[in-house]
């Protein structure tokens, strides 16, 4: 179970590594959205915030699946 849990995690950092190093790329759509999120590097708060949810969601996920198991194991 531990050798699952931390192969997804480290697929899971690596996603992020990799939505982190695009949202640095210069985009060259101009659009009043776009130029908001560009201006100021909000783009990067956005992000962090897209990224801390997910990994909240993906640890809640996995303490529900260790309680389940545990459950239907028979142990308390």
């Amino acid at each position: 179970m531990i050798n699952k849990a931390f192969s997804f995690c480290l697929t899971v950092v690596l996603l992020m590594i990799s939505v982190l190093a695009n949202a640095q790329q210069q985009n060259t759509e101009s659009g009043p959205v776009n130029e908001f999120f560009r201006s100021n590097d909000k783009i990067y708060v956005v992000v962090g915030v897209l990224v801390i949810i997910f990994i909240g969601i993906v640890a809640f996920l996995i303490r529900l699946d260790r309680k389940i198991s545990r459950l239907e194991k028979g142990d308390k």
